[in-house]
C-alpha cells in the first residue's frame, strides 16, 4: 500500500493543527494557517457532543474557500471604501480585494498566512504574525498575536494584540461561522438577542453610506430575543446584501463583562453568549455561503451558518466622526481586542 503524500500549504510546508481540551469535555481545533478555528465540539446535557462551527473536511480546502471560515482576519477586518484612507494628511492606497474596495485586509490578508506557534498546551495556544511595511498597502511594520484559550466553563476566549512602528488602522477579528444545531440546518431558525441600539446601513457592496441608524422600529431590532427568520429580508437595508451583513454598535461599549449578544439553537438545547471589548459586532447571516466546501455533504448553502465578528465599524479609517474608539494604532501603543464565545448546554 502506497503512502499518501501529505498535502502541503501554499508555502510548501505541512499544516500544523492544535487541539484544546477542557475538563468538561469540550474540544476545540485550530490551525496555524490563518490562525484558523476549525472546530468547536460542545458536550451536551444528554451526553452527546455537538459541532458548533462550520468548517471544511481538510486543511487544504480552507485555502480554496472564500468565506473566511474561522480565520483570523487583518490588518483591517471588514471593508475600507475604495481601498483608500488618509492619515495625518497622507493618502494611502490599499490593494483592493472586493471590487474597488478592500475586504478583510486585502487579497493576501492575515487569513492567508502561516502564523508562528509560540506556545501551546491543552488549554491555550499563542500564535504570532509579522506584517511588513507596505503589506497590502498599509504603512509600517505590524507585529500581531492571537491567544486562544479554552476555559473549563466552555468559553473560547480570543485575544488579539498588535503593535506598529508607523500610525496605521488596525482591526483584527475571528471570522467563525456558528450553527448551534450541529446539523447545519437553516441558521435563520436560531434565536438571537443583540444588545445594540444602532446599526450601520450599507450599500450592495457592504460600504456604509448614511451613518448609524436606530434599530427601533426596524427589522434590525434584536434588543428583545427573536428568531432571525422573523422579518428576514423585510426591508431594503437587508435586501441589498441578501440578509443581515451589518455592524451593530454595542451597548456594552467595550466592557467584556457585559454580554454583547445571545444566540440559541433552534432546538433550544444550546446557547452561546458573546462578550467583547470591541465596539461593534458584525452580524452576518451567511447570505453568500453557497458553494463553500463543507465538512460533510459537499458544500454549504446560504444561511447555514452565521458570524458575529467583533470589530470596529466598517470603513472606520474614513469616518472619524463615529462614536467609537479611534481605529488608528500609533507607535508606543498596543492594540488589544478580547472576545469570548461562551457555550451553555440547556
Amino acid at each position: 500500500m502506497l503512502n499518501e503524500t501529505p498535502v502541503l500549504a501554499p508555502d510548501g510546508l505541512p499544516y500544523r493543527l492544535i487541539t484544546l481540551r477542557n475538563s468538561a469535555g469540550m474540544v476545540v481545533t485550530l490551525m496555524d494557517w490563518g490562525a484558523t478555528l476549525l472546530s468547536a465540539r460542545v458536550p451536551m446535557s444528554d451526553g452527546s457532543v455537538r459541532e458548533t462551527l462550520l468548517g471544511c473536511a481538510s486543511p487544504e480546502q480552507y485555502v480554496e474557500q472564500t468565506a473566511f471560515l474561522g480565520a483570523s482576519v487583518g490588518r483591517y477586518a471588514n471593508r475600507i471604501a475604495k481601498s483608500r484612507f488618509e492619515l495625518d494628511g497622507v493618502p494611502y492606497a490599499l490593494l483592493p480585494s472586493q471590487g474597488e474596495n478592500q475586504l478583510h485586509g486585502g487579497p493576501d490578508g492575515f487569513d492567508k498566512r502561516r502564523w508562528r506557534i509560540i506556545k501551546q498546551n491543552d488549554g491555550e495556544a499563542l500564535l504570532s504574525l509579522d506584517s511588513p511595511d507596505g503589506d497590502q498597502g498599509y504603512p509600517g511594520n505590524c507585529a500581531a498575536t492571537v491567544h486562544y484559550r479554552l476555559t473549563d466553563d466552555n468559553r473560547i476566549a480570543i485575544e488579539y494584540r498588535a503593535t506598529v512602528d508607523k500610525p496605521c488602522p488596525v482591526n483584527l477579528t475571528n471570522h467563525a461561522y456558528f450553527n448551534l444545531d450541529g446539523d447545519c440546518s437553516d441558521v435563520r431558525n436560531h434565536r438571537l438577542q443583540l444588545l445594540a441600539q444602532a446599526y450601520l446601513p450599507v450599500d450592495e457592496m457592504g460600504i456604509p453610506h448614511e451613518g448609524l441608524k436606530a434599530v427601533a422600529g426596524t427589522s434590525f431590532d434584536f434588543r428583545t430575543t427573536k428568531a432571525i427568520a422573523q422579518g428576514f429580508l423585510a426591508d431594503d437595508d437587508q435586501r441589498k446584501v441578501n440578509g443581515y451583513d451589518h455592524a451593530f454598535l454595542l451597548d456594552a461599549e467595550g466592557d467584556v463583562s457585559q454580554p454583547a449578544a445571545h444566540l440559541w439553537s433552534a432546538d433550544e438545547k444550546l446557547q452561546m453568549t458573546v462578550y467583547t471589548t470591541a465596539p461593534a459586532l458584525q452580524f452576518y447571516s451567511g447570505n453568500f455561503l453557497e458553494g463553500t466546501p463543507a465538512r460533510e455533504d459537499g458544500e454549504y448553502r446560504a444561511w447555514q451558518g452565521l458570524a458575529l465578528e467583533s470589530e470596529f465599524l466598517p470603513d472606520s479609517p474614513n469616518h472619524a466622526e463615529w462614536p467609537q474608539p479611534d481605529c488608528i494604532l500609533r507607535p508606543g501603543e498596543e492594540y488589544v481586542s478580547v472576545t469570548e464565545y461562551h457555550f451553555i448546554a440547556q
